[in-house]
């Protein structure tokens, strides 16, 4: 009886939170349904992602070269043709959104949490942590990023996924700290921030539970936006031969494409023209679905709906 009646609540709380977690998807679709742009946005990035890391799983891809098939047109076994060696373009931009997707979204998430750290804590703290921190942001603005990306390539090899990212999000982060520090020099001035400091709360409580989710909103988006610039600067670097990463990638197809002459051929055009518009159509997605996450993360429009 004992192990019954203990084994009972643990039953309901796992149903409880399985509902509650349905629920909450349930609201997040709901809510992002409200706006159509911000919706077709939503669903265009889970079509790409769905694309990169699941469709691979049933596609292989061939790096068999078939000389009889050297950019052959469009056709059923090849939709949008073959490439310098024969191979599938299809196939190859499924298999290259992939690691395009993770440098993407890891340089986002690194420069998110610098910038949004440093940036909140400079403008509560103020002081002398605010005069470095802001002194240290107008000397990174300052370096020309892409050229000095390219140097750096000439003397480190680029070919890691996270030693790309890292060196993104060094030199992505002050534009995003700056309007961070902006909005949280309003936002402690507002009445609940004084009560917090009133009954003397830690600054870390102060920071993370009241400035920052007041905030959501705002961060969210500019971690959509930092993952497009991110995206276009790696694919940038790729397609100058700057980062040799591994494996099939979008970049990379660009690269090839560009300099084994399909841009002067017209029936290889998808060859170069397949990847361009993934990546666009890819980055246009991210742009449309921060329309539906003011819905999301805005608590007071969240409560009207």
């Amino acid at each position: 009886m004992a192990d019954a009646a203990g084994i009972q609540p643990r039953s309901l709380t796992g149903g409880a939170r399985a509902r509650g977690l349905w629920a909450g998807v349930v609201r997040f679709i709901t809510l992002m349904t409200r706006n159509k742009v911000g919706f077709a946005g939503f669903l265009g990035v889970i079509f790409f992602l769905v694309l990169a890391f699941v469709v691979p799983i049933f596609v292989p891809i061939s790096t068999a070269t078939v000389t009889s098939q050297i950019y052959a047109p469009p056709s059923w076994a090849h939709p949008l043709g073959t490439d310098y060696e024969g191979r599938d373009i299809w196939v190859q931009i499924i298999h290259g959104g992939a690691a395009v997707m993770i440098v993407g979204f890891l340089t986002a998430a690194i420069t998110t949490v610098i910038a949004v750290s440093l940036g909140a804590l400079a403008a509560f703290v103020g002081g002398w942590f605010d005069e470095v921190m802001m002194g240290l942001t107008d000397i990174v603005l300052t370096i020309p990023q892409f050229p000095l990306l390219a140097v750096l390539a000439a003397f480190i090899s680029l070919g890691n996924v996270l030693f790309v990212a890292l060196l993104l999000s060094a030199l992505g982060w002050p534009y995003l700290l700056r309007s961070v520090r902006a909005q949280a020099l309003s936002l402690k001035e507002r009445d609940y921030v004084e009560a917090a400091r009133g009954l003397d709360l830690s600054t870390r409580h102060i920071l993370f539970r009241e400035i920052l989710p007041n905030m959501m909103t705002y961060i969210v988006i500019s971690f959509m936006l930092a993952t497009t610039g991110a995206i276009y600067a790696e694919v940038g670097l790729i397609f100058l031969g700057l980062v040799p990463l591994a494996g099939n990638n979008w970049g990379l197809m660009i690269n090839l494409a560009w300099i084994r002459g399909a841009v002067f051929y017209p029936p290889s055009m998808f060859y170069i023209l397949g990847p361009v518009l993934a990546v666009a159509l890819f980055q246009l997605s991210l742009v449309f679905m921060t329309r539906s996450l003011e819905d999301v993360f805005n608590p007071r429009l969240a409560r009207e709906g």
